[in-house]
């Protein structure tokens, strides 16, 4: 009796446990789904339940910058611009936007840094790098 019910709780755990990792799979999908019909609430809201369960899902981190980018709350855009790049430092997008950020805010210093990183690593973004070198060159020339 005793090793029945044992095998009975290891059946039932092996065919719950697909079924929840499979659930926390699709927050991120769900996240970028609202984001795209610009449903931004929810889509934050997805985005942070994946993060309870991938909380290295440097994608996560992303479109809440994205988010943050669009209600423009700076200092949320910022940290997780630099979470993404503390997970991958050579995340091109988030180096541009964090550059671009860092240019928005008068830090003209830091943001030629960040671009000057993301040119030497670049494969998507080299032509929008070099743009934004010439913005901040023309900021720093004023």
């Amino acid at each position: 009796m005793n090793k029945i019910n044992k095998i009975l709780k290891l059946i039932i755990i092996l065919i719950l446990f697909p079924t929840t990792l499979n659930a926390n799979s699709n927050f991120f999908e769900e996240g970028v789904k609202f984001f795209n019909i610009k449903k931004f609430d929810k889509a934050k809201f997805k985005f942070e339940q994946d993060l309870v369960y991938n909380p290295k899902n440097e994608n996560a981190y992303l479109y809440l910058s994205k988010i943050f980018n669009i209600q423009k709350k700076n200092d949320l855009e910022e940290q997780n611009l630099d979470t993404v790049m503390l997970i991958n430092p050579k995340n091109e997008e988030a180096l541009y936007n964090l550059a671009k950020l860092k240019l928005k805010q008068s830090d003209y210093q830091e943001s030629k840094k960040l671009v000057n990183k993301l040119i030497t690593i670049c494969k998507k973004l080299c032509l929008k790098s070099e743009e934004l070198i010439v913005d901040i060159e023309k900021s720093l020339s004023k």
